[in-house]
């Protein structure tokens, strides 16, 4: 759309033969909308609790909306969300629920919490979804023993180690940071991917946090290239810049069908389309590099702009899950945007930065910068980019596409304006 000139017009997902799939466009495509947005801040150590949080944030993002909590009939949250449906219902207050569906894969539930949510609107299950996300993971944050219930799991793993976990925790697979290491590693074999194309993912995404007052690392400034190939070595090649930070906070959204949407307050935020993939996950790495990547991991970009109106090109901004900064790489080849080992040379030249770079990433700061709210707190932003209220905005933005982890169990889809 800005006159972007990529390496090669033909998309690996391109290249395929037809595919005997029906992809015609999905009954709910342009059904339903994100009206509301919330949050709280973010810190390293808010000492909340994960319900006063997500009340927190359920109230702003409806309020927002310009709607009342009795208005809200129906729920999509992650599955590892300890606040189950009927305790967020009656703290804060909500309406009679006719709709809930939770999500499971952390990094890759994100999307898939909005598309559920876009199935009850656009099926006339419900008319206003709630969506959220509230956690505390920094070290001062825990509040229980489970693994999901504050602080790093890993760090609670059992003595007996259950599953498939048995055949690789114990030779030191403990944390995500390893198992993306080894997938680093491999794709920087094959591909000859850089450190320096790992670090313009973590100088673009920081620069946007800077001018973001509510990102945690965005306070303490932007960051140069020696600057990351500096900072400490976390699991040989990522360094401590190329990894997500740990933070506590809440994020939610509210999706209306666009038939209750355009008598709210807000610019509609379309979801104009969606799509799911499942594959093999990273924490089973005897898996992650069996696999043909461009079979399985393309599917998701291939069947997303299947179903759209836009082509790649056509994508003013995007959102991707960046917990460590190769898989940011490895989202812009699955999604399409680039051919498979291509990812650090389209990241060259300040390509990832906004307002006018080629694809703006993480506008907002991501998990790298902003807060890790497993994803979530991109949503927002893509709704921000479309409204016109980003703090880096990409002029006249009119399609911005949302993708949860690529190393898992995934999903996407992309917002438009109305």
């Amino acid at each position: 759309m800005r006159g972007r000139s990529p390496s090669s017009d033909a998309r690996v997902w391109n290249q395929r033969p037809e595919r005997a799939t029906d992809m015609r466009k999905s009954l709910i495509q342009d059904k339903a909308a994100i009206t509301g947005i919330g949050q709280t801040e973010f810190s390293q150590g808010l000492n909340r609790s994960v319900m006063d949080m997500a009340a927190e944030a359920i109230f702003k993002a409806i309020d927002d909306a310009g709607l009342k909590p009795e208005d809200i009939d129906g729920m999509s949250r992650y599955h590892m969300q300890d606040e189950w449906e009927n305790w967020i219902h009656a703290t804060v207050g909500l309406g009679e629920i006719t709709y809930y569906a939770d999500q499971p894969h952390g990094g890759g539930s994100y999307a898939a919490v909005i598309i559920s949510a876009a199935m009850g609107v656009a099926t006339g299950l419900c008319n206003h979804v709630i969506a959220f996300r509230s956690r505390a993971r920094g070290r001062k944050s825990v509040f229980g023993p489970g693994g999901d219930q504050g602080g790093r799991p890993w760090e609670k793993v059992e003595a007996r180690i259950p599953g498939t976990m048995q055949y690789f925790r114990p030779f030191g697979l403990m944390s995500p940071v390893q198992e993306m290491a080894a997938i680093a590693q491999r794709y920087m074999h094959d591909y000859g991917i850089t450190e320096e194309h790992f670090s313009n993912v973590a100088i673009a995404i920081r620069n946007h946090a800077v001018r973001n007052p509510l990102s945690v690392m965005g306070r303490r400034g932007p960051i140069s290239m020696h600057e990351h190939h500096e900072s400490r070595m976390i699991a040989d090649p990522i360094r401590l810049l190329d990894c997500c930070i740990e933070t506590d906070g809440a994020v939610a959204v509210v999706v209306s069908s666009v038939e209750a949407a355009r008598s709210l307050r807000q610019p509609l935020a379309v979801i104009h389309t969606m799509a799911q993939h499942t594959q093999p996950a990273h924490y089973h790495l005897t898996e992650w590099w069996r696999f043909n990547r461009d079979e399985m991991a393309l599917e998701l970009g291939r069947r997303l702009f299947e179903r759209s109106e836009f082509k790649p090109d056509d994508i003013d901004a995007v959102m991707l899950y960046d917990h460590f900064t190769p898989m940011v790489l490895l989202a812009l080849e699955d999604l399409g945007f680039c051919g498979r080992g291509e990812g650090g040379a389209f990241s060259e030249n300040g390509a990832l930065e906004g307002p006018g770079g080629r694809l703006p990433v993480n506008t907002h700061g991501g998990q790298l910068s902003e807060a890790f709210i497993h994803g979530f707190n991109n949503v927002p932003e893509a709704v921000r980019q479309i409204r016109g209220t980003s703090t880096t905005q990409v002029p006249g933005a009119r399609a911005v596409a949302v993708s949860a982890a690529s190393s898992d169990p995934t999903g996407a889809f992309i917002l438009r304006g109305d």
